[in-house]
């Protein structure tokens, strides 16, 4: 039974989150930065829009109708979205999204009964799950992103509290628009750097 409690916690990370997507879109379209402080203002501006019904006409906040197309996402990819607007925000590293896209086209395929393994009732507390998601938040750790194993460690307490609708752990770390970005951002991150690559060398040429 959904309680009235998580239904307002879901249209509050929704709201949030739209009105983030949104600053993040602007920032990108804009040729200049946009300061933190008006970012942070939008975000709260544009989640009170989303967050509450706009009138006679709709019954429901504009966030219950994009949480009803999309679903809940997962708290990674919601922290992953809410932390990028902070100015001094670490770049998610190729060695996160690697893993991440490999991950996903072994388990939505899977997840969806192809095959006789069922990777996703492994979310229900298993202990193997347990044990790679926190080795997974170390090994982020040994690596330098100290932002991926907070993110790993909120959406596993999050897990641990109930604090979606969701009892199983996979929803709180993957989700499928987590999973397009990182397979979509992948390509693009290996372009890039040998894009930088070929001008470092052309910069250095001699003559």
């Amino acid at each position: 039974m959904i309680t009235p409690y998580l239904q307002l916690i879901a249209l509050l990370e929704m709201s949030l989150t739209c009105a983030v997507v949104l600053v993040i879109l602007a920032q990108k379209l804009s040729s200049i930065d946009i300061p933190f402080s008006v970012r942070l203002l939008a975000v709260l501006l544009l989640g009170n829009l989303f967050f509450w019904p706009l009138g006679m006409s709709m019954e429901l906040p504009l966030a219950a109708y994009v949480r009803g197309v999309t679903g809940e996402l997962s708290v990674v990819t919601m922290l992953l979205l809410w932390s990028s607007v902070i100015p001094s925000n670490q770049k998610t590293p190729l060695g996160f999204k690697v893993p991440l896209a490999l991950i996903a086209i072994a388990f939505y395929p899977l997840a969806l009964g192809l095959g006789m393994l069922d990777p996703y009732a492994w979310g229900y507390g298993s202990i193997g799950l347990l044990i790679a998601v926190i080795l997974f938040a170390i090994i982020c750790g040994l690596a330098g992103w100290i932002k991926g194993v907070w993110i790993i460690s909120f959406a596993m307490i999050a897990w641990a509290a109930h604090w979606h609708e969701s009892a199983n752990l996979w929803d709180y770390l993957l989700d499928p628009f987590l999973a397009i970005w990182a397979l979509i951002a992948i390509p693009k991150a290996i372009y890039q750097k040998r894009r930088e690559k070929a001008q470092s060398g052309y910069l250095f040429r001699a003559g």
